[in-house]
């Protein structure tokens, strides 16, 4: 009964008028990025860090939670209208929701995937309103070894479990953990990695890294390197009723039910985000599939679009409650979420909920919010959003660096922190150039202090004793799971490998 009432409470808040505007906000602009291919809700929460220093922090979480969700609503409209996924989280959906677009079936391919969506966040949503309280109680036996193990297996997954390249994945997380560490160092309080520059003392700042990383150095990327990629496929114009039969919906629903079974463990689990799940929701239709009389597969099949959406949204949803509970971030967007929390001067974990309860509460009552907002405007307007194509590229891309830009000078006044933010942002384009993970390096800058401080308070605790990393359950459960994930990884990495020689 303590959590339904802190629920209500937190409903009142939300839906209070300010509060239910950036609800509204965050949901719109959500949809806006994710409709355009290249455009994520990680590039949309990185520009508009910087801005939510004037915001109250309900007010900044509420609009990026939003604007997370709306990312994948927007994503699958192009997968479906266009055959060109916004992200990787949405090239599941491609393969059967295209399909049923050709064939004259748009509307109810981007109704499938918009309910989808909803079944699959509303789904994730309750399950944190009950199990995020439990986590953060959970999370309070943790001490240094605890955290330290936490982050190293965050770091490892991210980086090299579900990277097509393990070197390249460490070495950009080894990138993120060297940014970490420059400034003064909070122990000893001597500089380090500063060049004997005072502009470096107080270290790079995370805003200005995020923003670079995902905001300039995509801009850089696709005005160089991928604008010719863009638009090359035929828009498919929707017509026809823009819902679902009785026999469509009995048709999907149980292939949404199972997609959001299969999303909602990778929302704890640092993964890479919604991109495995949409792919593992995918094949278990498939596989199920081919058991009937008659396959439908490849052909448009509405459980092949079904599956993948509920997944995706219900991953996002879990991992909010993640993030909130834990402080563990499973992909870039969430990374950028957890940096706005550490801006606001807020901990996630088990004090969350003890001293800030307000805030927690009103922003899982804004999940259900936002689910209901993104049903009502993607369900009839997909058509509209997609007319977000026409913006010539040239105009978007400039107004997006002027953003970065600005955002970074308001927030710091440096005009150095606009160097440091080109900087990053070539960096940024020369890793996506040669296909270096940005993920990586957003989650070692974020959680770098962590598992620094981490490390040291138990050797210090311990007198050098490195046997404390090991010395607890939940520690050492942590590595097994680690190594059972890269003993996996590797065994289906070398059958790849020995299939494709055969």
């Amino acid at each position: 009964m303590d959590v339904l009432s802190s629920l209500l409470d937190g409903f009142a808040g939300v839906l209070s008028l300010q509060n239910l505007i950036w609800v509204i906000i965050g949901c719109f602009l959500g949809t806006a990025v994710g409709v355009m291919p290249g455009l994520g809700s990680s590039m949309a929460v990185a520009l508009l860090l910087p801005v939510t220093f004037a915001l109250e922090p309900t007010a900044a979480l509420i609009m990026f939670a939003g604007i997370y969700f709306g990312g994948l609503f927007g994503d699958s409209t192009m997968a479906i209208l266009l055959n060109t996924p916004g992200q990787a989280s949405a090239i599941a959906s491609t393969f059967e929701g295209h399909a049923m677009a050709q064939k004259g079936r748009a509307p109810q391919a981007l109704a499938t995937a918009a309910i989808g969506a909803f079944i699959g966040g509303m789904i994730a949503s309750v399950l944190v309103v009950f199990l995020a309280p439990w986590l953060a109680e959970f999370s309070s036996q943790f001490g240094p070894a605890e955290f330290f193990a936490l982050a190293l297996f965050a770091f490892v997954v991210t980086s090299s479990v579900v990277t097509d390249s393990a070197v390249k994945g460490l070495l950009s997380l080894a990138l993120g953990l060297a940014i970490a560490v420059v400034g003064i160092d909070g122990v000893s309080g001597s500089p380090r990695f500063t060049m004997g520059s005072p502009l470096l003392f107080d270290g790079i700042s995370i805003v200005t890294v995020t923003v670079g990383m995902l905001a300039l150095g995509e801009v850089i990327y696709m005005a160089c390197i991928a604008r010719d990629d863009d638009g090359e496929g035929e828009l498919l114009r929707p017509k026809g009723r823009a819902w679902l039969s009785g026999r469509e919906f009995r048709e999907a629903l149980p292939a949404w039910l199972r997609g959001t079974a299969i999303g909602l463990p990778f929302g704890v689990v640092p993964a890479g985000g919604s991109e495995i799940p949409t792919f593992l929701a995918y094949g278990a239709e498939k596989r199920l599939d081919a058991r009937r009389e008659d396959p439908q597969f490849g052909t448009g099949a509405i459980r092949g679009l079904a599956a993948p959406e509920a997944a995706g949204n219900a991953t996002t949803g879990m991992s909010m409650g993640a993030l909130l509970a834990l402080g563990l971030p499973i992909s870039a967007t969430a990374a950028v979420i957890l940096a706005a929390l550490k801006m606001f001067g807020i901990q996630p974990g088990p004090l969350l909920f003890e001293k800030h309860p307000d805030l927690v509460w009103s922003l899982m009552a804004s999940f259900f919010v936002a689910m209901v907002v993104l049903l009502a405007i993607n369900l009839p307007f997909a058509m509209l959003w997609a007319k977000l194509l026409l913006i010539p590229k040239p105009y978007l891309y400039a107004g997006i660096t002027v953003f970065c830009a600005l955002g970074i000078y308001a927030s710091s006044s440096s005009t150095a922190d606009l160097f440091v933010l080109l900087g990053i942002g070539l960096l940024a384009f020369l890793m996506r150039t040669f296909d270096y993970p940005l993920a990586p390096l957003i989650i070692g800058m974020v959680l770098g202090p962590l598992a620094e401080y981490s490390l040291r308070d138990a050797l210090q605790s311990s007198d050098g004793d490195v046997a404390v990393l090991v010395s607890s359950p939940v520690a050492i459960a942590l590595y097994v799971l680690l190594l059972g994930a890269i003993v996996l990884t590797a065994r289906a990495k070398l059958t790849g490998r020995a299939g494709a020689r055969a």
